[in-house]
């Protein structure tokens, strides 16, 4: 038989492959980086077109591309709850040329589903945060309630007798309202819908008592005086619902914010990372970006790769608990 033998090239290639992706040296890596973006940059968006994350994504990629020297382009992959909109991702070069831009549903599906196609923590790593905002609970005007306070003891007093829409289970409205059942020990029963639109409708309808909403789908109906807000589930009050109070001042430690935030995949040099973040950074500096932002409930939040890593941690921590506590099971 002829011997076999590996010449450097084909050793170095061996060594650095990994899967179906190119993992790099450090030197492969510092040049890369170097040259960054060589071509336009794909953005997967695991969402049908038109979303909230397409609104809030436009004029922030827009932005980032000027700075980077090259067009970013959304590539909407919607289904399976953003799961494959972010495998693409997660399975894709690591050279920061295709990139992922999505919600908090990226840390819930972690909790929520068995068998995900990527590890979430680890295929998916972070290049930073956008922004984040609340979801609102809201009722209809005519409704009993008119502080949340009135809705929680009315709630222990008559276990099960409420009960609440969500625009999908296992969605992070959802897993909002299982927090607040479960911070304060009420029993509310849920009530998915697939998608938003149907759920505002039989709330305004009288088939549900309330809805966990995010705050700028819910903010229109506030405004129009069809529905009333009862609290938002930020940490502080928000301009979008000014006078409206937090969950956290009738349920101290409560928070549950959307956020959104852009990751690369597995193996993408630290430097490439950290050049996107620099883009990302400048975008939303953006004269009247963030003006735009506050009139959907919504605040920047911009953090590092390595600060988003360690918020993911936390995140996917935490609702893993909710899912756990509140026996949830996906669709």
């Amino acid at each position: 038989m002829r011997p076999f033998f590996l010449n450097r090239r084909r050793f170095t290639a061996a060594v650095l492959g990994v899967g179906n992706g190119l993992r790099f040296s450090h030197s492969q890596a510092q040049s890369l980086a170097q040259s960054f973006a060589s071509r336009p940059i794909r953005v997967v968006i695991p969402f049908a077109p038109g979303g909230g994350t397409d609104v809030i994504g436009r004029p922030l990629l827009s932005a980032m591309g000027q700075d980077l020297g090259q067009t970013l382009y959304i590539d909407n992959k919607p289904g399976g709850g953003t799961v494959i909109g972010s495998d693409v991702v997660a399975k894709s070069a690591p050279d920061g040329h295709t990139i992922l831009m999505t919600t908090s549903s990226v840390a819930i599906n972690a909790g929520l589903l068995a068998q995900l196609p990527y590890d979430t923590l680890a295929d998916l790593p972070p290049v930073g945060r956008i922004c984040q905002g609340p979801n609102v609970i809201v009722v209809r005007a005519d409704s009993p309630f008119k502080t949340l306070r009135d809705l929680i003891t009315y709630a222990k007093q008559h276990p099960g007798k409420l009960s609440y829409a969500s625009s999908g289970n296992g969605s992070a409205v959802h897993l909002a309202a299982e927090l607040f059942k479960s911070m304060t020990d009420t029993r509310i029963l849920h009530i998915p819908y697939r998608g938003a639109g149907p759920a505002y409708t039989d709330l305004l309808g009288g088939q549900v008592d309330l809805l966990v909403g995010t705050a700028g789908g819910a903010h229109k109906f506030v405004q129009s005086g069809r529905m009333r807000a009862l609290a938002v589930t930020s940490t502080s009050r928000v301009n979008a619902y000014r006078d409206v109070p937090t969950v956290a001042e009738f349920v101290p430690g409560y928070s549950a914010e959307v956020w959104y935030g852009v990751f690369a995949s597995k193996g993408t040099p630290t430097a490439i990372l950290d050049r996107l973040n620099v883009a990302l950074r400048k975008a939303v500096g953006t004269p009247g970006y963030a003006d735009n932002l506050s009139r959907e409930g919504l605040s920047v939040a911009v953090n590092s790769p390595a600060e988003m890593a360690a918020f993911m941690r936390e995140e996917v921590a935490r609702w893993r608990k909710v899912v756990v506590t509140g026996n949830i099971k996906p669709d």
